[in-house]
């Protein structure tokens, strides 16, 4: 049975690397389609020779089967909004192509072939961020994909929205036939937000990284004493999240001279002091940083296992099985595991969001640290700002994710005469996930210039570990140290760019 890694298909999807199709694998779908194209006739089979969701009541008469498929694809092109972005929609055709290789669909082997040219193309058909209720699959999207493929709607293609059937033509591409199912089988499934769901991973683990040299920078900053990161304490919690976490720490932090030792000041027996001016222990968005980002690493990790898991189900319906010989009629298409899997995303990246904001408070607090002008002012107080509105920018963003955060797979509305009596909303779950993201980089990005901030007013640059001082670095390329009033949008734009395309690769 053909298997793609989540590591593969993240390659094609961000990296442009060419999808190549298993031969073995392709033999299977011609195998399924000709056991299929001998099973059916004869036969009552939904979506062959009926009706599609409660018009299955009536058979179709066998004169009009190509053009029921046709017409499940044309009526159901009703979506709506701003179409996803390119890598959504590429992640989404991998994820369809990864079903139809289980050779448990039923549709000609060159269906695979076209989605497998569009991939690698570059040709991203237009699909609109709403229409799917994530039960039947995603219906209403999945046919927008299917439209491209036989030749109508849209498809954006080297930075421009065209025809689809102009670009299949200046392609040398033959738009999808239809033999027997494959407008039910190509419109029906999880892939459109098992593909949303991908970028939300890719992103939610640079954010994760990002926010884990925050945590070091940060503590950086305080000089906080630096055991809260040891392996002994972290490793006697038993949570997988929490120790990597506390490594990936460690491993940052080598190479800093700003971290204080506890063993030096405070377990020397010579210190007498009855009043420390310096905490003791650090605020918990510095000193907790492990136990809070931990759940959030192995949310990521879980959910990488599930999209890979995903990527390699057949998700439509029905399963046509050559090995046993049947066509099985269930509920594959039912986006629950996606739905569940995307909230508990959203809500871990949610949180991340809101450490990042009390990060950044602390930061521009200077009665809590202690150590920094107010708003990491370096101009004059009262007549400069500093980053004041900046935290106005950021508390707001983390406002929005904190009201995102509300569980959207416990959402269900009846609908389709009732047939679809309960519903996953997996495709909603993804798309507010998705929002999540993108306001996290908006937060963290503000973050990083106030963390390149701190660092000059106490002027500890060359004391930094070498991960925050190239990015010290990086951000100052970005912006210069602010010592009068400035406008700060464009540059919070370009740092979003810079965190979203420059990963740091901790392992």
């Amino acid at each position: 049975m053909y298997f793609l890694t989540y590591e593969q298909a993240e390659r094609v999807v961000f990296f442009g690397d060419k999808l190549e199709i298993d031969p073995e694998a392709m033999a299977e779908v011609g195998r399924c389609y000709r056991f299929l194209q001998k099973f059916h006739r004869d036969k009552v089979i939904y979506g062959i020779n009926t009706g599609f969701g409660p018009m299955a009541q009536w058979r179709v008469d066998e004169r009009y089967l190509k053009d029921l498929q046709y017409n499940i694809i044309r009526s159901h092109a009703t979506g709506a909004g701003k179409p996803l972005g390119d890598a959504s929609v590429r992640a989404a055709m991998v994820a369809r192509i990864g079903t139809f290789l289980q050779g448990k669909s039923g549709i000609h082997p060159d269906v695979v072939v076209l989605l497998t040219e569009f991939v690698n193309r570059g040709i991203c058909p237009f699909i609109p961020r709403h229409g799917s209720v994530g039960a039947s699959g995603d219906l209403v999207q999945l046919a927008h994909m299917a439209l491209a493929l036989i030749g109508e709607g849209e498809v954006h293609y080297k930075g421009e929205w065209r025809p689809a059937a102009d670009v299949l033509r200046e392609c040398g591409l033959k738009p999808m036939e239809i033999h027997i199912r494959e407008g039910l089988s190509a419109t029906n499934g999880t892939s459109v937000m098992t593909g949303i769901s991908m970028v939300n991973q890719f992103q939610g683990v640079r954010l994760l990284d990002w926010a884990t040299l925050a945590a070091v920078w940060m503590n950086e900053i305080a000089a906080s004493y630096d055991d809260f990161m040891a392996a002994p304490l972290n490793e006697c919690r038993r949570h997988v999240g929490q120790q990597q976490i506390a490594r990936r720490m460690r491993e940052l932090a080598a190479s800093s001279r700003c971290f204080s030792k506890r063993e030096i000041e405070l377990y020397n027996p010579e210190n007498k002091a009855t009043y420390f001016e310096k905490k003791v222990q650090a605020y918990y968005s510095l000193r907790c940083t492990p136990q809070i980002l931990g759940p959030i690493y192995d949310t990521l990790a879980q959910t990488r296992q599930l999209l890979e898991e995903e990527l390699n189900s057949a998700c439509d319906n029905p399963i046509v099985d050559p090995d046993t010989q049947y066509v099985y009629h269930g509920g594959n298409f039912h986006g629950d595991y996606i739905s569940l899997e995307e909230d508990k995303v959203k809500i871990a990246l949610v949180r991340l969001t809101m450490l990042t904001e009390r990060q950044l408070n602390y930061l521009f607090h200077d009665r809590i640290n202690g150590i920094l002008p107010p708003f990491l002012n370096r101009g004059t107080l009262g007549l400069n700002y500093g980053m004041q509105a900046c935290q106005f920018t950021a508390t707001s963003t983390t406002a929005e994710c904190q009201t995102l955060a509300m569980p959207n797979y416990v959402h269900s509305i009846p609908n389709n005469n009732d047939n679809q009596d309960i519903v996953s909303m997996g495709t909603n779950s993804a798309l507010l996930c998705r929002q999540v993201v993108e306001n996290a980089f908006q937060v963290m990005a503000i973050h990083f210039m106030a963390l390149a901030q701190a660092t000059d007013c106490l002027g500890i640059e060359d004391k930094l570990c070498d991960t925050s001082r190239r990015v010290y670095a990086d951000i100052r390329k970005i912006q210069p140290s602010i010592l009068e009033d400035t406008p700060f949008y464009k540059e919070i734009a370009q740092v979003i760019t810079y965190l979203k395309r420059n990963p740091l690769n901790l392992k």
